[in-house]
């Protein structure tokens, strides 16, 4: 039979009568001669709640400890469901990620699954069982329980139908897909039925909550196309598949991300501190990204560097910080209360022309631009947070809303 894989985020198994529908829904897939796969969240704020009780306790809570609590939310809903399926007269089971054979490094709480062995689900559904998965996590090389970071239920549930060689992975939440914005957030956000896998990354990456970046790296290396639906509401869906190389979307999102801060190594230094900055990053397990050091060949003992950081994904950034502050001897500036705003598309970079309209953008609304990168699919901005609801509802007008474009710059 086929076997179709499908995530229901925390929103969708935020009660019992939720589960009740959902348990009804996969029933029905089961009926329709399937084998399920389905992978589940923590009951609505489940996650949050069981981050704040360990902070009662202490601001710095291990993150060892910490997977071992939070690793539970996903346990109970799957425990749950897989008995809400019974009493519909179907069979299933509940298996954590390490039952799955989800097998990740030993990075704590923010794990990369580095292998998949399906074994036991494989065999289960053999069985006719529908299989409940514990999204989130996994088991290192160490036997360690390791959660996958924000999104991480995405990425179990992307990796079993890569593994699995499923027919399609179907992504449920209380969206009904992929928005060129938020649509909490800006009111002429549009409803994108398809986006390419490099778009989607970039969105993720930038801090759409959507779909994480890392489930879909799964998805573009095994082909496999995933469905982003809303758990309630049939009717509009999003695919994110390879789109044709010759196809130029210009600007298809605009997505921000607060609570961002940039840190900044500057002055005379030596070369080692910057690597203790480094290793500083690593021992804390702090995530970065736009990670920029120069050392001029002129002047080999001076260094200037910067990288982002998004505080909100950490659970212990009061340390990271200090960590980060010693390793780089006072020579460190850490900017905080600062916001991403990133305009997505393929081709966008092709030419200055969206660069160029984006810097004016902001200009025209007095929003000074703090920094500024780009990559092939994407154009970051980092403003102060204050300026960035204002800014991202002009630059989805500019960009998305009217389709306006800049002509290329013609030398003359």
């Amino acid at each position: 039979m086929p076997v179709i894989v499908q995530k229901y985020g925390g929103s969708s198994v935020a009660d019992l009568e939720k589960i009740r529908a959902i348990a009804k829904k996969v029933c029905r897939c089961k009926a329709a001669g399937n084998d399920i796969v389905v992978v589940v969240s923590a009951m609505g704020k489940t996650t949050n709640e069981l981050i704040a009780l360990a902070k009662q306790l202490t601001n710095t809570p291990s993150r060892r400890e910490l997977d071992m609590l939070l690793t539970t939310g996903e346990r109970i809903t799957s425990a749950l469901l897989s008995i809400a399926i019974h009493a519909e007269g179907h069979r299933a089971v509940s298996l954590t990620g390490s039952q799955c054979g989800i097998i990740t490094n030993d990075r704590h709480s923010n794990a990369r699954i580095i292998e998949v062995r399906p074994v036991r689900v494989e065999d289960e559904l053999h069985r006719g069982n529908i299989v409940i998965v514990a999204g989130f996590q996994g088991v290192s090389y160490k036997k360690e329980i390791t959660t996958l970071g924000r999104g991480g239920t995405d990425t179990t549930a992307v990796a079993l139908a890569a593994a699995l060689n499923a027919n399609q992975c179907e992504i449920y939440s209380d969206v009904d897909g992929v928005y060129s914005a938020d649509p909490k957030e800006v009111s002429e956000a549009k409803h994108l039925p398809e986006i390419t896998y490099e778009e989607m990354q970039e969105m993720a990456v930038a801090g759409a909550k959507v779909l994480n970046a890392d489930a879909v790296e799964f998805a573009k290396k095994s082909g496999i196309a995933i469905y982003a639906r809303a758990s309630f509401h049939p009717g509009k869906e999003t695919v994110i598949r390879r789109d044709t190389p010759t196809e130029d979307h210009g600007v298809r999102a605009v997505v921000s991300e607060k609570n961002v801060a940039v840190v900044g190594l500057v002055g005379k230094t030596v070369t080692d501190c910057t690597l203790n900055i480094l290793n500083a990053v690593d021992e804390t397990i702090t995530p970065i990204k736009e990670l920029r050091f120069q050392c001029p060949e002129e002047h080999p003992t001076w260094a200037r560097g910067s990288f982002v950081v998004s505080t909100a994904t950490l659970p212990d950034w009061d340390r990271a910080k200090q960590a980060l502050r010693d390793a780089g001897r006072q020579e460190l500036d850490i900017e905080e209360g600062l916001a991403a705003l990133s305009l997505i598309g393929l081709g966008i970079n092709r030419d200055t022309s969206n660069v160029r309209q984006a810097i004016l953008a902001m200009e025209e609304i007095g929003a000074p631009i703090l920094a500024l990168s780009t990559s092939r699919f994407r154009i970051s901005l980092i403003l102060r947070e204050n300026d960035l609801e204002r800014a991202q509802e002009y630059l989805h007008r500019k960009f998305v809303a009217k389709q306006n474009r800049i002509p290329p710059c013609v030398e003359t």
